[in-house]
């Protein structure tokens, strides 16, 4: 009986360590698979590890239990664009009241707790996935990180809703529905769970 407990326990953990192993392997590939140069400036990070929205969610597939993917738009954005099911919510910026006319757009204000709700929530080597809207306040965000030791944190360089079509033509121009998490298919909602939104003090 012992003997036949011992054999189901083996083949038990050696079924892990290869789903593991394989799933490392499937992260490993996805993260090698885009250059540097190939990056828009504005989206490139010290760190150099890039993801679009598409392989972030099968990089999560396979290895949900190593991997974070971190969503650091504002609240109002996580809440009414919708987000990633997985994504928890610790934002950069907020929105603030003050009006930019040479930008012609509201101004954002910069978390000044970011880094330490961050490092309450992960640790300096995991493995993270940062998201905004379209790569860039996250590349921001992975670089700060980096700043503070993180080592493992990857642009997702698309967002959640992608780049602009700048295609006159289209019926969607200066729309953001050239790529990103919402048009690549991947499961998304606007249920919030409050588990998921980690708010500083400020």
């Amino acid at each position: 009986m012992i003997h036949k407990i011992n054999i189901k326990l083996m083949r038990v953990v050696l079924f892990l360590a290869f789903v593991i192993f394989v799933g490392h392997n499937i992260v490993g590939q996805h993260i090698s698979s885009i250059r540097s140069e190939d990056i828009p400036e504005g989206k490139r990070t010290s760190l150099e590890l890039y993801v679009t929205s598409k392989q972030a969610y099968n990089m999560w597939l396979a290895d949900s239990l190593h991997l974070k993917i971190l969503d650091v738009r504002t609240l109002e954005e996580y809440i009414f664009v919708g987000h990633a099911d997985m994504a928890v919510n610790i934002n950069l910026v907020t929105q603030s009241n003050k009006w930019d006319e040479e930008k012609r757009m509201f101004t954002m204000d910069p978390n000044p707790d970011f880094i330490d709700v961050v490092k309450n929530w992960a640790k300096k080597n995991d493995i993270i996935l940062v998201m905004c809207r379209s790569g860039g306040r996250s590349a921001m965000a992975v670089n700060l990180m980096a700043q503070n030791g993180f080592t493992n944190v990857y642009n997702i360089i698309d967002g959640m809703e992608g780049d602009m079509v700048k295609d006159k033509e289209s019926v969607f121009y200066k729309k953001r529905m050239k790529n990103g998490w919402k048009n690549a298919g991947n499961p998304w909602t606007y249920l919030v769970n409050p588990d998921q939104v980690i708010l500083s003090d400020n």
